[in-house]
C-alpha cells in the first residue's frame, strides 16, 4: 500500500515558509555585490525593485498552475505535465542533486560563520558544526512536518525582530556622515543583468513552498495566497534595508564588503549591539536552512515515486508511521554534508541561479499552455490581469538570462553544461523502467 503524506501545513506555516526561505542569509550578503554591479545606489535599488516584480510576476503565474495541478515535487512535478517528462526531470535533476543541497549546505555555513563570533573555531570547527545545525533540522523533520512548520513559524517571527530593530534605527538616525545615501553618481561599471540577478539569488526560495503542496491543506486556495502575500512583503523589506544601508554607509565601503548587513548593523548599534544582532543573523540563517531542507526533500522523494533516481524505492518511501519522506530528507542532507566539506557550494550556487532561472521562465509560460488546455479552475484562482503579470515575468526572467549569459558567459554555460549532465541519466533510467516493465 502507497504511504501518503500527511496534510499537516496551514496558511501560516506556508507564509512562514515563502518568507523564511526568502529571507535567510541573502539580506545580509547580498546588498554589497549588487551595489558593486548595478554601479550607484540609485541603480542598486531600481534592481532589487525589478528583481522583486519580475519574481512577484513569476510566482503570480506559477501560483495558478499550482492551484490547479497541486502535486508533490512542485514545479518540476508542472513542467512534466506541461512539457514533459524529460523537462521536468531535468529540473528535478538539478534540484535534487546540486541546488537545493548546496542551498541548504550554504546556509549551514552561514550559520556556524555568524556562531564563531561567540566561540572562535577554525575553519573545520565551523564545518563541523555546520554539519551538527543539519543533524538537529533533518531530525526535527524526520519526526514530523508539524515540528518543521513550528520551527519555521518560530524562526520567521525570531528574524524579523533585528531586521525590524536595523530598519527602525536607520530611520530614527537618519542619514549618517560619509554615507552615500541615494546618490545616482557611478562608483563603477553597471551591469545591470548581473546585478538583477544577485538580487534573484536573495529573493530565491519563493518556489519551494509549491514542493510542499501534497502536505499543505487547500492547497488551491493557500498556495497562491502564500505565495503572493509572502513575496510582497519581501519586496518592501528589501527595498527598505537597502535604503537604510545607503543611509549608513559609504558606497564603496558597502560595495567592498562580504557581510555589508552586519556592517550596517555595527554602524547603526555599536559594538554594543553585535551581540542581539548576531543572534538574529543567526536566527534568520537557522529558519531558512530548515526551510531548504524540508522543501528540499520533497523533489527527490517526488521524482523516486516514479522511478526516476536511482535507488528509487528507497529514496522515494513515506515513512509508514511518521508520514514523513525520511529517506529523501536524508538523502539531501548527505549531500549538503558533502558540499560543506567541500567548500564548492557557493560557487555551485552562483552557478545554478541562472539555470534554475530558464526553468523559472518555462514555469511562466506554462500558464498559458494551462489555459490553453482548458486546465484552468475558471472559479479558483487566476493569476490578476492575465496575460500582463505572465508576461511581465516570462520577459524579465528572458532579459536577466540573457543578460548574465553576456556579462558571464563562462558561469552560465557552465550551469548548463551540469543540467545536461542529467540527460544520459535520464535515458538510462527509462531504459530499466521499461526493462523491469518488460
Amino acid at each position: 500500500m502507497k504511504q501518503e503524506m500527511k496534510k499537516s501545513l496551514g496558511m501560516l506555516q506556508g507564509l512562514a515558509l515563502v518568507v523564511g526561505m526568502i529571507i535567510g542569509s541573502g539580506i545580509f550578503l547580498k546588498p554589497g555585490v549588487v551595489l558593486m554591479n548595478a554601479g550607484s545606489p540609485v541603480l542598486a535599488l531600481v534592481a532589487w525593485i525589478v528583481g522583486g516584480i519580475v519574481t512577484l510576476a513569476s510566482a503570480l503565474s506559477i501560483a495558478e498552475i499550482a492551484a490547479n495541478i497541486p502535486k508533490a515535487g512542485g514545479l518540476y512535478s508542472y513542467l512534466e505535465d506541461l512539457y514533459g517528462p524529460k523537462w521536468g526531470f531535468l529540473l528535478g535533476w538539478v534540484q535534487s542533486i546540486i541546488s537545493y543541497p548546496a542551498s541548504v549546505a550554504a546556509q549551514a555555513i552561514a550559520f556556524a560563520t555568524y556562531a564563531a563570533y561567540f566561540v572562535e573555531m577554525g575553519e573545520w570547527g565551523q564545518r563541523f558544526l555546520a554539519i551538527g545545525v543539519l543533524v538537529f533540522v533533518l531530525v526535527l523533520n524526520i519526526l514530523s512536518t508539524r515540528f518543521g512548520g513550528f520551527v519555521q513559524v518560530a524562526a520567521t517571527i525570531g528574524k524579523l525582530v533585528p531586521i525590524v530593530a536595523i530598519l527602525a534605527m536607520g530611520f530614527v538616525k537618519g542619514a549618517m556622515p560619509g554615507a552615500a545615501g541615494m546618490s545616482s553618481d557611478l562608483i563603477g561599471d553597471s551591469a545591470a543583468g548581473l546585478a538583477i540577478l544577485g538580487t534573484l539569488w536573495a529573493y530565491d526560495g519563493w518556489i519551494g513552498v509549491t514542493n510542499m503542496a501534497g502536505e499543505m491543506k487547500e492547497p488551491k486556495k493557500n498556495l497562491p495566497r502564500v505565495i503572493s502575500i509572502g513575496i510582497i512583503f519581501v519586496i518592501a523589506v528589501y527595498a527598505v534595508f537597502n535604503i537604510v544601508a545607503f543611509n549608513t554607509l559609504p558606497a564603496a565601503q558597502l560595495a567592498a564588503s562580504d557581510r555589508p548587513g552586519f556592517e550596517v548593523a555595527a554602524a547603526l548599534f555599536g559594538e554594543g549591539g553585535t551581540i542581539f544582532l548576531t543572534i538574529g543573523i543567526m536566527i534568520s540563517v537557522f529558519g531558512a536552512l530548515n526551510g531548504y531542507l524540508m522543501t528540499a526533500a520533497r523533489v527527490p522523494q517526488a521524482m523516486a515515486s516514479r522511478g526516476l533516481l536511482p535507488a528509487a524505492k528507497i529514496i522515494g518511501a513515506v515513512h509508514p508511521k511518521l508520514g514523513t519522506p525520511t529517506n529523501a530528507l536524508i538523502m539531501q542532507s548527505v549531500l549538503a554534508v558533502i558540499y560543506i566539506l567541500s567548500g564548492s557550494f557557493n560557487t555551485l550556487t552562483d552557478m545554478l541561479i541562472f539555470v534554475l532561472w530558464i526553468f523559472f521562465v518555462l514555469g511562466v509560460v506554462g500558464v498559458f499552455i494551462l489555459r490553453k488546455r482548458g486546465l484552468s479552475d475558471k472559479h479558483g484562482y487566476r493569476v490578476p490581469l492575465y496575460p500582463v503579470v505572465p508576461l511581465v515575468g516570462a520577459l524579465g526572467g528572458g532579459f536577466i538570462l540573457v543578460s548574465t549569459l553576456i556579462s558571464d558567459p563562462v558561469l552560465s554555460l557552465i550551469g548548463i553544461g551540469i543540467t545536461l549532465i542529467g540527460l544520459p541519466v535520464y535515458i538510462l533510467l527509462q531504459k530499466k523502467n521499461k526493462a523491469l516493465a518488460n
